[in-house]
């Protein structure tokens, strides 16, 4: 049985924990307008500008969760030597966070993912459009081992390691299985991967969602929970792991551990969800940063279960602060 002050303990001792973010690093940016009148050239609308702004996005939104949270992300990666690039870094210098183990590379355009939210005067703003800037990365001998280089420096006395995949192939596989083989477990190894969960074999937890998996196991996952079992053992046993976190929307969560029975984590809050942007990464940071601090995988997927139920009642890739993963947690137990 987990307990409160067990809990309320565990995101205490968030405070101070040096993650390494190993991801796929990705600009977000916004743009903000009033909808006018539907355009007379196509049956759209005419959105009138109001502002944009710029946001750490893709792996790079693990980093900002793990800093709202109090831990201490340490990021490591590649962005393009271009203005996308240096606007990413930028806000990251003024978060506080350091970028010593960022590469900038020539010929490789920095991810940017442009939203469009618009409303009328009186009216909340809704997304309308995203338009994706990205391509896949082309890794080279000598970058991989720059990359494997900085790993190495950044793990230094790091409490855990998070992989965030997001399919720009920024997170190279045989870098991966090198550290991994290196690491030998002495701190967690957590990844989140958008189509190559299976690459990451050996880790100390993955947290897919439910599409993820079904796309791993080229299967579907609507005909119940008994597959949705069988589906979780299975990857537990193909990626070697102690332990599997599948996320499931309103549905909540699904925990597997080696060698017990898979428990399932009602969603926490409202099943009205606002926003899903980013979810999954504050998912994976709290996980982490709760196993750095020594909670269980049970502990961590609770911890994890609030904070998610937390940031989508928010808009965009939001995050939340230790104080309202405590409330959240109180809320909980009242419940009980």
């Amino acid at each position: 049985m987990v307990e409160k002050e067990r809990l309320l303990k565990l995101i205490k001792d968030f405070q101070g924990k040096k993650i390494v973010v190993w991801g796929d690093f990705i600009l977000d940016e916004y743009i903000y307008g009033r909808t006018s009148r539907v355009s007379r050239e196509a049956p759209v609308l005419i959105i009138k500008y109001e502002g944009n702004e710029f946001n750490l996005g893709g792996g790079a939104n693990s980093i900002k969760n793990i800093k709202a949270l109090e831990g201490i992300p340490i990021p490591v990666g590649i962005v393009g030597d271009d203005e996308i690039g240096e606007r990413l870094l930028s806000i990251m210098r003024e978060m506080g966070i350091t970028t010593d183990f960022i590469i900038k590379v020539k010929g490789y355009k920095t991810p940017l993912k442009t939203r469009i939210l618009a409303g009328g005067e009186h009216t909340r703003k809704q997304q309308v459009l995203r338009v994706d800037r990205e391509e896949r990365f082309v890794s080279k001998e000598d970058l991989r081992e720059r990359i494997l280089k900085n790993l190495f420096k950044a793990l230094d006395n790091a409490n855990a390691l998070l992989i965030s995949d997001y399919d720009n192939w920024t997170v190279d596989i045989e870098v991966f299985e090198k550290v991994v083989s290196e690491l030998k477990n002495k701190i967690p190894v957590t990844v989140d991967s958008r189509h190559r969960l299976l690459k990451f074999k050996k880790v100390s937890i993955a947290t897919p969602n439910e599409p993820e998996v079904e796309e791993a196991l080229h299967l579907n996952l609507s005909e119940g929970e008994e597959l949705l079992f069988e589906a979780g053992k299975k990857i537990l046993s193909l990626l070697e792991a102690p332990a599997l976190l599948i996320t499931r929307g309103y549905k909540g969560m699904c925990l597997f551990e080696k060698g017990k029975e898979p428990i399932l984590i009602p969603i926490y809050g409202s099943e009205e969800i606002v926003d899903v942007t980013g979810a999954g990464d504050t998912v994976i940071s709290t996980v982490t940063l709760s196993l750095s601090a020594g909670g269980s995988f049970l502990e961590s997927a609770l911890l994890s279960n609030i904070a998610g139920g937390i940031v989508v009642m928010k808009r965009g890739a939001a995050t939340l602060t230790p104080e309202e993963l405590e409330e959240g947690v109180s809320k909980c137990f009242q419940k009980r």
